[in-house]
């Protein structure tokens, strides 16, 4: 009987046309875009060094592979190179950054740890600065903000750098009295041994080899152990060679922690052990970290910097110089919060062209604080008399003691220290002194201007403004009405309020946000539908800013939001001019509405 039975040599998942990824993605699909921008930098200087060829098959292209590692990492912000293999083999926007080959994790790895370990620093600032070309970035006003980051170390492995130098002297005092006994020996042979108060290693690698060559020591010969009794000669000599070896080791550890820091982990030298908070109670722990400081400009981190500081206010220069060094020039408007604020750091400021907006560590306590602010007791609030004598609160004078220079200040700034000429019977004592003594106190007439300075930036207009930080927090919904009205052309956007009364904002919508279609301020709401036709007219961005007005227009459209309540407006503008507001600069001074106009508005809400 004849068997019909066939086998199909064949499976339904059958190879079809086109063959090219780029034929398969959207014209707008995003890795197309990032393959353009990516295509006008040159990073073949970056991977020149790598060969050609290697034993065994031909290296994968490395701009390919470096194109997909910063890819994967901006898509999944952390991705492993296990993840970007087996995207290689089944991502098609992988596949087509990689042109269809699939390079192997440990492949991913070798390339990253071998060749761009050295590099990755210059290819963040190039691409950085393509961004900042074509997007218009504002470099001159940088947000700065740092973060402490855990190394991978023993958290129990730290060094001391005080410890390190007190043991030292102590060790020192330990070899004196050896070489004194030492000099006991070797007076019969017509010899000594120099004794100074502080002693180099190599010093005592010489006193070592010039003891072996006297006595003629055989380490060989040494013995150990019990039931063993060293001789004179040999104990000395193994004491001064601990010391040595003793003292190489503090040596080497001064030497690690360098000038700039106080201590380091043994497991990774490079950290320095600092607070950091573990939890989101504010409870900090003692770790080995690295200080990352950022500067951003525009939501685009335009600069960054790793330091072993503990302090941010030590960590600002290196970070305005490393801006320096990448975009050749400082930015004008430097903007962070009270750690980093020094007197050093003002300085700086003023000698490069920038402002200074760093608020100093008591801003917040200056400023809010009205009690401790007039506080008659704090000597910058003393009186001086006309002859430029201090007098206390009692009416008591000052004489001038001393004057000496700040620690840790890198321009010579100096503090003057005054004692009261007399405190005795003085009913005002227990308030403004805790000891028996005269009261002393230590003014700095170049920090304190300083400071007033800053401040008075601070609560500027502008001031006002960097310190709410509203510039950054707008751009990201800049970035959602922008994607909005290319969904739908067709939308009016306008935006009006205090901020449009400042004119860096409205020049700065008028130049990066052309999408926005109406920008109006405080004082001429009223004319919103002028506006708008006026908008509808022109087919282009209207700007209608008033300055000031003394207006208060009546017999607008009220709507009533809750069938219970309702708020009523009695006035407008403000005359307290505090510290934390902007609105007396931006809508103007008080003016009170008549009170029949308010009982009219009340009458048509009921």
């Amino acid at each position: 009987m004849k068997n019909n039975n066939t086998s199909n040599h064949f499976t339904a998942e059958q190879g079809i046309l086109p063959m090219f990824p780029s034929e398969i993605l959207n014209v707008d699909d995003p890795v197309l875009m990032y393959d353009r921008f990516m295509e006008e930098i040159d990073l073949k200087k970056y991977l020149r060094y790598i060969p050609t060829r290697g034993a065994g098959r031909p290296r994968y292209n490395p701009v390919n592979m470096l194109k997909t590692i910063i890819y994967g990492f901006a898509e999944e912000g952390y991705c492993s190179f296990r993840k970007l293999e087996d995207n290689c083999r089944v991502n098609i926007r992988y596949m087509y950054l990689m042109n269809y080959e699939a390079p192997s994790y440990r492949t991913f790895c070798h390339f990253v740890k071998g060749f761009l370990k050295y590099s990755l620093k210059d290819i963040f600032y190039s691409i950085t600065k393509e961004l900042c070309g074509k997007l218009n970035v504002d470099l001159q006003h940088i947000y700065i903000d740092g973060s402490k980051f855990e190394a991978n170390a023993n958290k129990y492995s730290w060094v001391w750098k005080k410890s390190a130098e007190k043991s030292r002297y102590k060790l020192f005092a330990k070899i004196t009295s050896l070489f004194e006994l030492l000099n006991d020996d070797l007076k019969y042979d017509h010899m000594s041994v120099n004794i100074n108060t502080e002693y180099a290693p190599d010093y005592l690698r010489l006193v070592l080899d010039k003891l072996k060559e006297i006595w003629q020591i055989d380490e060989t010969a040494f013995v150990h152990g019990s039931g063993h009794r060293k001789s004179d000669h040999q104990r000395k000599y193994e004491q001064l060679k601990a010391y040595t070896s003793k003292l190489e080791e503090y040596v080497e550890k001064i030497q690690i922690c360098g000038t700039s820091r106080n201590s380091y982990s043994k497991t990774d030298t490079d950290a320095t052990f600092m607070r950091i908070k573990s939890d989101y109670m504010g409870n900090d722990q003692l770790l080995p970290a690295y200080n990352v400081q950022i500067g951003v400009a525009d939501e685009f981190i335009a600069v960054i910097d790793v330091n072993q500081y503990r302090s941010d206010m030590d960590c600002f220069v290196p970070l305005m110089e490393e801006f320096h060094e990448v975009y050749g020039a400082y930015p004008k408007y430097p903007v962070a919060d009270a750690g980093y604020g020094s007197f050093n750091n003002y300085i700086y400021c003023e000698q490069h062209g920038m402002e200074k907006y760093m608020k100093f560590p008591m801003y917040k306590k200056e400023t809010k604080d009205k009690k401790y602010h007039t506080n008659p007791f704090r000597p910058i609030n003393f009186r001086v008399d006309e002859n430029g004598t201090i007098r206390c609160p009692n009416d008591r004078a000052f004489k001038f003691i001393y004057r000496h220079l700040v620690r840790g200040n890198l321009y010579g700034r100096q503090e003057e220290v005054f004692e009261c000429e007399d405190c005795q019977g003085c009913p005002l004592a227990e308030q403004c002194k805790k000891t028996p003594k005269n009261k002393r106190i230590s003014l700095s007439r170049e920090r304190n201007n300083m400071y007033q300075e800053v401040q008075d930036n601070l609560e500027s207009i502008h001031g006002a403004l960097l310190r709410m930080n509203r510039s950054i927090q707008a751009e990201g919904t800049f970035g959602i009405m922008k994607h909005d009205k290319e969904t739908h052309p067709d939308k009016m956007i306008g935006l009006c309020g205090c901020m449009m009364q400042e004119p860096d904002v409205v020049a700065t919508i008028q130049k990066k946000y052309r999408f926005v279609d109406m920008v109006f301020g405080t004082h001429n709401v009223f004319k919103l539908a002028e506006i708008y036709c006026n908008r509808i007219e022109a087919g282009g961005q209207v700007v209608d800013i008033w300055k000031d007005t003394n207006l208060v227009v009546e017999d607008l459209p009220v709507k009533k939001e809750f069938p219970f309540k309702s708020g009523v407006n009695i006035m407008f503008g403000c005359n307290n001019f505090c510290t934390y507001c902007i609105v007396p600069y931006v809508r103007g001074r008080e003016r009170s509405r008549q009170p029949e106009d308010i009982i009219r508005e009340v009458k048509r809400l009921s």
